[in-house]
This record gives C-alpha cells, structure tokens and sequence, in this order.
C-alpha cells in the first residue's frame, strides 16, 4: 500500500522537519495496515498544514485555525474513518486554541498532530505561542517577552486522556509515539518538535537533541500528578506518552456506530421537522 501522492511539488524548505513528520506517518500508515480510503487529515493554514497535500488520503484544507471542528463532525458522521486534524503550533495554539480546548474535552477518537517548530514558519517568521522567551524576529524585535504557551500541561487540565510528545531528532522513538496515539481509542494530542531550518535558527536540530530526553521504561503514564509534573519541565523536554487513561469516547458516549449516510431516514418525520421551524 503506496501513500504516495503523485506529480505534486513540495513547497517545504530543504532541511525542513516537516519532510521527517511526512515519512514517519507514511510508514506508521504502512505498519498499521491502513488504507488510503479510509484516511481523512484535516488541516489549516501553514507550512505542516500542507502535509495531506503530500499524501495518497482524503483530505480537507479549511481556514487557519479551524481544523478541529472539521475533524470532529468528520468523525461524528462517519465513525469509521481514521481522522487527523494536523498543523503547526500557530495555527493549532493560537488561532485554534479554543478548538483545542473542546476537543480534548469532548475526548473525540482522533489524533491531533501538531508540528511545533517555535515559530510561524509560512508568513515568514513571527513568534507564535510555543516561542521562547527572549526569541528575536522581525517584528519582536527586542525578543519575546510571553511565557511560552505549555500544550502537554494545557491537555491534562481539559482532562485529555492521552497526551504525548516526540520529536523529529528520534525517528524510532517518534514513530512508535505515533502508533500509540493511533491506537488509543479517544482524543490523543501528539505535539512534534520540527525544526523550522530558515526562520528559527535558535530552536533547530541541535536545540531539540541537547534540550530533550526520553521517559524512562518504568514510567509510570496512568499516573496524572506525575504527569503534570513531567509536563512542567521546560529545561529539558521530556518525549513520550506522558499520560493515557481508557475511557469512554465521544461517539461511545452517544452511541455513535455507523457512518450517517448508512444510518435510515424516516422521511415523513424528516419533512414534519423541516415544517415545524418554518
């Protein structure tokens, strides 16, 4: 199975990190036997947001910010489909942030893939949410003054049961971080240290390596004080699951079992309801 898109140009710098994320998740799509059809990514404006232009998926580019509404009433209606809500920190954090917030509260059974390179990469390099502090640009010239927005402590305070983190400098771990969310059965965050190699030249490749370690084999991820803990560590980076707990998901909690085109329509009650509101 090829999740290959054909003849199309990509846009992404040389030395992007976005190239790594868009292999990892052809060969996570490839090693958990999806397939094409089955695939919807929903995107919206930025540099990671063009990544389900670069794959053989069903796919939905809406406006900056909105990709997680789209995502949920995708998922909503048709429960059988494998739904991603995909971009960058800005876009996910910021213009999305009270998207974000629902979501993770109404524990729908997508993934949401966020690239979190630190900066706006595509309208050429203003500090977004995650920037760090003292961060010059052309327009925070004097540096960033804000305390860098936390996803992973975020997530855990709208009670998201499954909240992790990797980065593009650990291929393996990354991929098997992917899987997980992938088969956790509910909302799951996974937030992505990439690189932005042209408008970031503070947090790159050797920033994420030296500023970042693993959790340890016997960490405990049910465990939601240790994982605030873990979340709250901005001097090195912990990468991982920091937690996940079962639960019931959205569709679960309103018995949600097959896409809406299948479901029957009582017609006559269908037309008695449209008469009623006019």
């Amino acid at each position: 199975m090829s999740f290959d898109r054909k003849n199309i140009d990509n846009a992404w710098c040389p030395g992007c990190g976005n190239f790594v994320i868009l292999k990892l998740l052809k060969s996570v799509f490839e090693e958990l036997g999806f397939e094409n059809k089955e695939i919807v990514i929903v995107s919206g404006i930025g540099q990671a947001a063009k990544t389900p232009y670069y794959l053989d998926v069903n796919m939905f580019c809406g406006l900056h910010g909105r990709a997680l509404p789209v995502a949920t009433s995708i998922k909503a209606t048709n429960p059988n489909l494998t739904v991603i809500a995909e971009g960058g920190d800005g876009d996910m954090y910021g213009e999305g942030g009270n998207h974000f917030i629902n979501a993770a509260r109404r524990d729908i059974d997508i993934v949401h893939i966020v690239h979190n390179n630190m900066v706006y990469g595509l309208t050429k390099g203003q500090a977004s949410p995650t920037s760090q502090r003292g961060f010059k640009t052309g327009v925070q010239v004097d540096g960033v003054s804000n305390e860098p927005f936390n996803p992973l402590s975020s997530a855990l305070s709208f009670d998201a049961r499954f909240v992790s983190r990797c980065s593009v400098t650990d291929k393996d771990h990354a991929k098997d971080v992917l899987k997980q969310a992938f088969s956790h059965r509910g909302y799951a965050l996974v937030d992505i240290f990439q690189p932005c190699v042209t408008f970031n030249k503070v947090n790159g490749y050797d920033f994420f390596k030296e500023n970042s370690y693993k959790l340890e084999e016997n960490y405990d991820k049910t465990d939601i004080k240790e994982a605030f803990a873990k979340s709250l560590q901005t001097d090195s980076f912990p990468l991982g699951v920091l937690y996940q707990k079962e639960g019931e998901s959205f569709e679960e909690a309103h018995h949600i079992k097959s896409a809406l085109f299948e479901q029957k329509r009582d017609s006559k009650k269908l037309a008695q309801l449209l008469q009623s509101i006019m």
